[in-house]
């Protein structure tokens, strides 16, 4: 059994004395993937890794995710979460690309706006700031059995509308016109992800949802504000202050997170591998089941 610590009374451990260069699919993951499950934020600190470790761990949740086209036969990148200038940035101009970072300072789930949903984002820390910069992250599973009955009625029958845009919309309207952005159409999914291991619900929502299928524009987006913000209130929240060597990873389908502020003439750089979901994750849970969207879904 491995040595775990909570994080939040809420959700969420620290796993102790795991090297996570020595983790494959046989050895020591079966039992971080059910934590995993169980907890859906895992924290390993006093990491060594590397690109190639970070790939690895990543491609056992499922395949990466890949928003800047590898060539055919070579290594999907890793993005570089930074104010600095770093490989696999998706902005290179500088200014744009702080306005990038202050997008994540809204709530939100990785990835929502592509055809097929993330399950997992394994975020390491190399460079951090002296003050400032954490991650903050809720349980939207607690959330959601928080919810008060009457908007658990409206969001188990909402097809929510999501994409790209809307969340760099959000900072600037400059940042969503970038192709990087706006060349993902939007894409449909329910407000709720059951979990097919333990058949525990979960909001699935984010700074990415930018109204809800039948309803007037302020219409929808008043229940997704309701909802967001009921679930992150600030007791539900776990800050994470960031060492070098910490290694994050959260369940994509059963929480949001932000990044916050710090000293923007100080470098913060992470790096991400987004892995997506796949049928065995639930997908089906949250794919609207008709073709029609106008239509009322049953």
């Amino acid at each position: 059994m491995l040595d775990t610590v909570k994080l939040h009374d809420d959700f969420g451990v620290e796993i102790r004395g795991v090297d996570l260069r020595a983790v494959t699919r046989d050895h020591l993951f079966p039992e971080i993937r059910a934590l995993f499950e169980t907890h859906s934020l895992l924290l390993f600190r006093g990491q060594d890794f590397d690109e190639d470790t970070h790939r690895a761990l990543a491609t056992l949740f499922g395949p990466i995710e890949d928003l800047r086209d590898a060539a055919e036969g070579a290594p999907i990148e890793r993005a570089m979460v930074s104010n600095a200038m770093t490989a696999g940035a998706l902005v290179a101009d500088k200014r744009l690309r702080l306005l990038d970072l202050k997008a994540n300072f809204y709530w939100h789930t990785d990835s929502t706006f592509l055809p097929v949903p993330a399950i997992s984002n394994v975020l390491a820390g190399y460079v951090i700031p002296s003050i400032g910069g954490a991650t903050e992250i809720v349980s939207t599973r607690i959330g959601w059995d928080r919810l008060s009955p009457a908007l658990k009625e409206q969001a188990r029958g909402a097809v929510v509308r999501h994409r790209f845009t809307h969340s760099r919309r959000l900072v600037d309207e400059e940042l969503a016109q970038l192709p990087i952005y706006a060349r993902y159409p939007e894409v449909l999914w329910r407000a709720v992800w059951r979990n097919p291991v333990n058949g525990r619900d979960a909001l699935f929502l984010g700074a990415h949802a930018g109204g809800i299928v039948g309803r007037e524009d302020a219409d929808g987006m008043a229940l997704i504000t309701a909802l967001m913000e009921a679930v992150t209130k600030p007791e539900a929240i776990y800050a994470h202050a960031w060492r070098p060597g910490d290694v994050l990873i959260w369940d994509q389908r059963a929480t949001m997170h932000r990044g916050t502020p710090w000293n923007y003439e100080e470098e913060r750089t992470l790096a991400s591998f987004v892995s997506s979901a796949v049928e065995a994750d639930g997908i089906a849970s949250v794919r609207p089941r008709q073709t029609e969207p106008e239509l009322e879904l049953q």
